[in-house]
């Protein structure tokens, strides 16, 4: 395995508690995560349950009562779609909202310390025919029977099958940000997500870390942008000048954080394939999605165990990647779909389609109801 995020160190668990003798290999010298929140819908948390996880996710995980959806200027409620208990008792597991720092802790605790090689920066794969060897900065190799590219965005492995990619710059940039949970008290914030939406631009916010802090995230449309990071510092003066006129609320959260990071959004194709022989890619390596479903996270923790499925069912190792890429391929294209569709609806100015749009929210037709949710959250990886 090549990369220790979510979806690597998922895979891997997922790999090793079906039997399988597995290396994970992460370029960093230590586990780090940004800050920033993360959702973890019931397809996900029924794969991380699976693998023992349910208590120590319960440490430090949020239940949300709802998802609210809310309008920029007077904080109307367009939609509240319940989850807590409800969402528990329709799909059998619960939604939850974390720090991803939290669970990538986790994570790593749960996976063997002596099977975690940091400091390994991937530079090239050999494909032997009968082994893949992965070769590494320090000069040191290791061979595998099946080799897996679970190193995000700018993946090695990625490039290494099919060459260098191309995305699309989609004209948002997100700003986002931890506030300590006393600083806003005062505004008694229920425990719930809640996105404002409003012309050209979004704001979402919910609670981690057992409530200790409140998780923001603020997009907005820009003309131009040429940098892709997580960790670009960005200036909350920018954010408060971007939101002016919009609910007290939003504004107050922002005024109550110490600091923000910048990050562009790109959109990138769904890829026709993600494997080749012995080796194939994983989660955001092969399939980025934008942050409007709540999503990205979720779908590779369905990756790591459909891969681990599709291995343990025996057979030649690259037949069993391919089943594992036709099993995964639609799926995912149609989440990346939806998530990038989200944008516009999300964003659209006071007026006709805006009006039709909330109207539908009211009415409980659009992808947040329960029925029309069920085909993501109900789904077995």
């Amino acid at each position: 395995m090549i990369g220790a995020g979510i979806g690597g160190l998922t895979a891997a668990l997922s790999l090793l508690d079906a039997g399988f003798d597995v290396h994970v290999h992460e370029r960093a010298s230590a586990l780090t995560e940004t800050g920033a929140g993360i959702q973890l819908s019931p397809n996900a948390t029924r794969v991380l349950h699976g693998l023992g996880l349910e208590k120590e996710l319960a440490l430090t995980a949020v239940r949300p009562l709802a998802f609210h959806q809310r309008r920029w200027d007077d904080g109307r409620t367009l939609q509240r779609a319940p989850l807590g208990d409800q969402v528990q008792a329709r799909f059998g597991f619960p939604y939850y909202h974390m720090h991803r720092a939290d669970l990538l802790a986790l994570l790593a605790a749960a996976f063997p310390a002596e099977r975690l090689h940091l400091g390994h920066r991937l530079t090239g794969i050999t494909d032997h025919g009968s082994h893949v060897r992965a070769h590494f900065g320090d000069g040191g190799t290791d061979d595998a029977d099946v080799l897996v590219g679970a190193d995000g965005i700018h993946s090695r492995v990625r490039a290494e099958l099919f060459g260098a990619e191309n995305p699309r710059f989609t004209g948002c940039v997100a700003y986002r940000g931890l506030v300590p949970a006393d600083r806003v008290r005062d505004l008694a914030i229920e425990v719930s997500a809640q996105a404002w939406l409003g012309p050209g631009q979004h704001f979402v916010h919910y609670f981690v870390s057992g409530q200790r802090l409140l998780n923001f995230v603020a997009v907005l449309e820009r003309d131009a942008w040429t940098h892709e990071s997580w960790t670009d510092r960005g200036d909350l003066a920018d954010v408060l000048a971007a939101f002016d006129g919009w609910h007290p609320q939003v504004r107050e959260i922002v005024t109550a954080a110490d600091e923000t990071y910048l990050w562009a959004l790109f959109d990138r194709a769904p890829l026709e394939r993600w494997s080749r022989g012995r080796v194939t890619l994983l989660g955001d390596a092969c399939h980025a999605m934008l942050p409007f479903l709540a999503q990205g996270a979720a779908q590779a923790v369905e990756d790591g165990a459909t891969l681990a499925r599709c291995l343990a069912d025996g057979g030649d190792p690259a037949e069993a990647l391919r089943r594992y890429e036709t099993s995964r391929l639609a799926r995912t294209s149609r989440v990346q779909a939806m998530s990038a569709a989200n944008k516009t609806r999300f964003h659209l100015p006071d007026g006709p389609d805006q009006r039709d749009r909330d109207a539908d929210l009211a009415a409980g037709a659009t992808g947040w109801s329960f029925d029309a949710i069920a085909w993501l959250y109900e789904h077995r990886a």
